[in-house]
This record gives C-alpha cells, structure tokens and sequence, in this order.
C-alpha cells in the first residue's frame, strides 16, 4: 500500500504550532487507498525530558519516534546538537519506511531537513513534498543570527533551493513567500499556497458576559488590548509597551499579553521598569480554555519584523479570526497579514515603531462600538472562508490528488478524550520515564 510519510521533530500529543498542523492533516487524511506514518521525536515542545513511545498507532496513523539528545531550545548550542540527532536518527528511519511510489512530506522543524530528505527520496524512489512554514537560512541571517553570514548563507541557501528544484512540489502558507521563492528560481508550477489554520470545533467566540477568564482577570468593564501566543525574535512588543505609555492614564484601555517566548521576558521587565501600571502578562492558558483565553481580548495585535516577510507568516491570525476577533498587525503594510486584512476588512495595519499610530486605532477601535463589531463580523466570515480546518484540508486534498493521482478519503478526527484514551499507552510512558 502506498504511504504518505510526514516528518516534523513534534507530534501529537505535543501542542505546539507545527505539531498542531500536522497532527490535524495527518488525523483527517489518513485512509483510503494509502497508509499516514508520520517520523517525528519523542520529546514536547516545552519539555524536552519527557520520553513518548517509540512506535505506536494512534487514530490510524503510524508513529515512529526516533531517539535525539534533549538539550532543549533554550541553548542555540544544544538545540543545534538536538537537530543533528534527528537529521541522523530520522533519515535512517526514512530509510527504513519510504519506499518507491511513496510520498513524504516535510516540514522545517529542524531546518534544512529536506535537504537530506532530498537524498533519501531519490535513493527510495519516492516522492518530495516540502510543506515550508519558514525560510532558513533567510530568517537566521535577518535576525541577526552571527554565524549565518557570508559563504555560509550562500552555501545553506543554495542547498535549500536545490532540494526545492529537486522535490515533486512544494506547499508554502503565504503569497509573499510564494513570490520570494519564486524570484529565487523555483517554478511557480512547483508551489501551491495553503494558508495555515485553526480547527474550529476547538476554538470558538466566547461571548464576554460568558467569559470567565475575564471575570477572573478582573477585565470586565474594560477595553482589552491584548498579544496571545509567542513572542519571539521576530517580534515587537516596544510598539505596544509605548501606547501602553501614552494610555497609561486611561483607565477603560489595558493592555494584556498572554503567552511565553524568548522576549516575553524582556517584555515584562521593560513593563516593570516604565512601571505601566495598564499591561498585565499571563501565562500560556490549558486547552480547554483557549477559547477564554481568545475571547478575553477586544482586540488582538498581531506583529512582525517587516524585514522577515516572506519568510514567516504570523499563524496567530487564525486563532484571531477564529474567536471572531479585530486584528491591529504592526508591520509591513504589503505584509502578508496586512493583505488579508485588506481583503476580508477585518481589522488594521500600523507600521512598526508607529506608538502614536497605534494610539489612534486603539482609541477609535474602543470609542466606535460599531465600527469594531463590524471588524468582528468580518473576521467571523474569514473564520468561515478560510480560517478552519475544512478549507485547507480541501487543498491538501486536491494537491494529493492533481500532483500524485491520490484520491484520499477523510476521516473525521476524534475529539481529544478521544485520542487520550486510544493512546493512554503514550501519556502513561510519559509519566513513568520523567518520574524515573
């Protein structure tokens, strides 16, 4: 039977970004004529001690977890070490599975790891399919990663660039991204744009009269301006923290970031030095109360780098659309996030580094009650078109089909009770080795 393989270093029951992705395509397209295996590690995002199961079969797919170091991915040098253990450890075990006719799919968790997938495809006879979520070395060098310059960045940028020549096709989640890889010399017939998503059954508007998190944050009343999600690198939060300045005397406006990341941290102690006494930060909310947590926000700041557009899309907008939520995004106005707001008029763009700017949507956003619900109308419909699950499902499944003559069928997934019972082996392993 022909196999669908994904590889990304996280997978269920990991939640995060990628893992979330992967773990919902892989749950809906798995049956008909082909089996899903999916190579992924068995570490969690957040906690690289924790030991998953090496192999197992959950809702139909097949696990197969590959040993890697656990350093983590608080130190660049251990998180380099871990990505060489599952280059290594995941291509023997592609290896092992592909085989001639199959199709593998790859994401870029580590990244690069197309490039010996690439190999490895060719070697098997088999199919390369790249599902690119970002760009390396491009995001490395804009950040200002030190060794990623020079010779290097030609060379690793070359080598990305010829596994995307050499795949069978590759799926972007953006039109800029498209147009940059593009202008790079990989032809447009190779690349389908399938935007990323969030599965609607799981996250839903919460009205706030029904909002508890926001009777126990002490948010009633207010106008909530609010970051949820990471903050990493390619993030600003000094945008936000200077409106937050200027507003700071207002007492109906406040600001509330909600999440982690490598600059949260920074964030709050800028917010603690200014001594801002109208931004809150709260920790990552459990699952179950994402809704809450969406919903807790009148308004949802979406931001990034603009010097990084095209090589990452922000996936926190379809968190956003999904609890029906106005978006302000602070970046490049021909951004990708700024285009669809454009298009489905579902919020605003404020160029980063603009804090008066901002200070002027905030007030109109919170002063114009109607204007706002219309923005959130708007993003409602966009949760509809586009933001769930079933359009981009859609995609996956006319690509499979158009690209390899692969007619899937779709299996609803189970909900989570679900897949924590059938897979109640896994969770009790995690236990058992972290207590060891």
């Amino acid at each position: 039977m022909r196999k669908i393989i994904f590889i990304n270093r996280y997978f269920y029951p990991d939640h995060s970004a990628t893992s979330q992705l992967l773990s919902d395509l892989a749950f809906h397209l798995r049956g008909g004529s082909s089996e899903t295996h999916v190579i992924t590690s068995r570490q969690m995002y957040d906690d690289a001690k924790a030991v998953l199961p090496f192999d197992e079969v959950v809702q139909g797919v097949h696990i197969h977890r590959v040993w890697t170091t656990r350093f983590g991915r608080y130190n660049n040098y251990g998180r380099a070490i871990d990505y060489l253990s599952f280059y290594l450890t995941s291509m023997f075990c592609l290896a092992r599975w592909a085989g001639r006719g199959d199709i593998v799919v790859v994401k870029t968790d580590p990244p690069l790891i197309a490039v010996p997938a690439s190999f490895i495809t060719r070697l098997k006879s088999a199919y390369l399919v790249n599902w690119l979520q970002d760009l390396f070395p491009e995001v490395a060098e804009k950040l200002g990663i030190k060794f990623i310059r020079g010779w290097l960045y030609w060379l690793l940028k070359w080598m990305r660039n010829r596994s995307l020549k050499s795949a069978r096709h590759n799926v972007v989640i953006g039109e800029r991204m498209a147009e940059y890889l593009q202008g790079e010399g990989i032809p447009g017939e190779s690349i389908t744009v399938i935007d990323n998503w969030v599965d609607n059954s799981r996250v839903a508007p919460v009205e706030p009269g029904k909002n508890r998190l926001r009777r126990e944050w002490g948010l009633d009343g207010k106008y909530v301006v609010g970051y949820s999600g990471n903050l990493g690198r390619a993030h600003d939060f000094s945008t936000m923290l200077d409106a937050a300045e200027i507003l700071r005397d207002d007492p109906d406006i406040v600001f509330l970031f909600i999440g982690g990341g490598v600059r949260m941290d920074s964030a709050r102690k800028e917010c603690e030095k200014r001594g801002l006494p109208n931004v809150y930060f709260k920790e990552y909310q459990p699952r179950e109360r994402l809704s809450e947590s969406l919903s807790s926000l009148d308004v949802h700041l979406i931001s990034l780098n603009p010097a990084l557009e095209g090589f990452i899309v922000p996936s926190k907008f379809y968190s956003v659309v999904a609890v029906g939520k106005p978006v302000i995004f602070l970046g490049d106005d021909d951004g990708e996030i700024a285009r669809k707001i454009r298009k489905y008029s579902c919020g605003m763009t404020v160029k980063q580094g603009d804090s008066a700017g901002l200070v002027e949507v905030i007030r109109k956003l919170s002063a114009d009650q109607e204007f706002s619900e219309q923005l959130a109308k708007n993003s409602l419909a966009v949760r509809s078109e586009i933001g769930g699950l079933g359009y981009p499902l859609a995609r996956w499944k006319e690509m499979f089909q158009r690209i390899f003559s692969l007619d899937l069928s779709v299996c609803d997934t189970a909900d989570d009770s679900e897949i924590a019972v059938r897979n109640q082996g896994a969770t009790t392993s995690v236990l058992r080795e972290k207590k060891s």
